[in-house]
């Protein structure tokens, strides 16, 4: 079986016309094995005779053609069928190199694009001449023999024009899976754009708008703060660009926590139970973007108010949760996140995990459950904030 699969494997990696070449050869010759002529195809019943020279020439004209089947179908089909009619109307001795007409049928079925009815009807006037030539010639053959023969051509024709109708659904079908996977990572990203730019500019106007009424020698540590900020949203948006442009750029992920949750004018407690898994990047951003999303919300609608990170590690999932107090106008408020906490639930939901987010006391609550079975773990120091 371990050698059947190799030879699968290089068999695949074969190209058509390379293949098409050894058909032909292999055909070209076999057509001038004596022993092999009865597996060969013979229509009129009209008696036999050697036909010398010419009768070679046209066992040629029948099987060459063949290494061409695919990049040429109609040309190969119309040589191959007006050599065959040819041979046979001159009644030279049947040779196994006729198979190719079954061959030759069968590419212009399932390779053809371009003249497909131009063909079937040359095909068909072409085979009304053929009977006629054949009956003149005094064939025994009735017209119950030539509708029969004609029929099996066009099974050979129509098994072809098979396989091309599902070559072509197939490639249909890839493409609307190209679609969707690009209609996907599109929303992707916007919900990436979505949390990079407000929770950034939110962090920049909330310190801006504080800096107001700080004493002047705290202006300064403001001013860096911000400017930080500014430069984490452009980091992000490079890392945006970078997939965009595929370049393998790194996702923030769990390990960036502790410096999101500890920027200037940010009251969070941080705080992480157990052993840290090593998760996939989606799961990791996922992670990140929960925690984000929930302090941009908080520095928005309840500036100043403590909030509290909790992740917890456990063997087959993974727990993150947000809580942030303040009065209850301030907690509906929080709930208002529209586009970030929806677009959350769509990344949590993917990985098989579940979210919630809404008021808790007098407060405002995020949380999400992300499944991390069967993925190994690594120690990690604990953090009590």
């Amino acid at each position: 079986m371990p050698k059947l699969g190799r030879l699968r494997s290089r068999w695949a990696g074969v190209s058509l016309e390379v293949r098409d070449r050894g058909l032909a050869v292999v055909v070209t010759a076999a057509a001038f094995v004596p022993g092999l002529a009865v597996l060969g195809a013979q229509f009129g019943d009209l008696p036999r005779h050697d036909g010398g020279f010419l009768a070679v020439v046209l066992v040629l004209g029948q099987t060459l053609p063949l290494a061409v089947r695919t990049r040429w179908p109609a040309a190969a089909f119309a040589v191959t069928a007006v050599c065959f009619a040819a041979h046979e109307v001159l009644a030279y001795p049947t040779t196994v190199g006729s198979l190719a007409l079954y061959f030759a049928l069968y590419s212009a079925g399932a390779h053809e694009e371009r003249f497909r009815r131009a063909l079937v009807a040359t095909a068909s006037a072409g085979y009304v001449v053929f009977a006629g030539l054949l009956a003149l010639r005094g064939s025994p053959s009735g017209l119950l023999d030539y509708v029969v023969y004609f029929v099996v051509l066009t099974l050979f024709w129509l098994l072809g024009a098979l396989v091309r109708q599902r070559r072509r659904q197939e490639a249909d079908r890839r493409r609307l899976t190209a679609r969707a996977a690009a209609a996907e990572e599109r929303a992707r990203l916007a919900r990436e754009l979505h949390d990079v730019v407000t929770h950034h500019v939110t962090a920049m106007v909330v310190q801006a708008d504080a800096a107001r009424y700080l004493p002047p020698e705290r202006v300064p540590e403001v001013l860096t703060t911000i400017t930080g900020s500014g430069r984490d949203a452009l980091t992000e948006l490079r890392f945006l660009l970078g997939v965009l442009e595929a370049t393998g750029a790194r996702t923030p992920g769990l390990g960036a926590l502790r410096a999101l949750v500890e920027q200037p004018g940010r009251v969070v407690e941080l705080v992480e139970e157990g052993e840290r898994p090593a998760l996939p990047p989606e799961t990791e951003l996922t992670a990140y973007r929960i925690v984000q999303e929930a302090l941009t919300n908080a520095a928005k609608y309840a500036a100043g108010r403590p909030a509290a990170v909790r992740v917890g590690y456990r063997a087959d999932l993974l727990e993150i949760e947000v809580t942030t107090e303040g009065p209850a106008t301030a907690a509906g408020a929080l709930g208002s996140g529209g586009r970030g906490l929806a677009g959350l639930r769509d990344r949590v939901d993917a990985l098989g995990g579940r979210f919630t987010a809404g008021p808790s006391g007098d407060g405002f609550r995020v949380s999400a459950q992300i499944p991390t079975a069967q993925i190994p773990t690594a120690e990690i120091p604990r953090s009590d904030g």
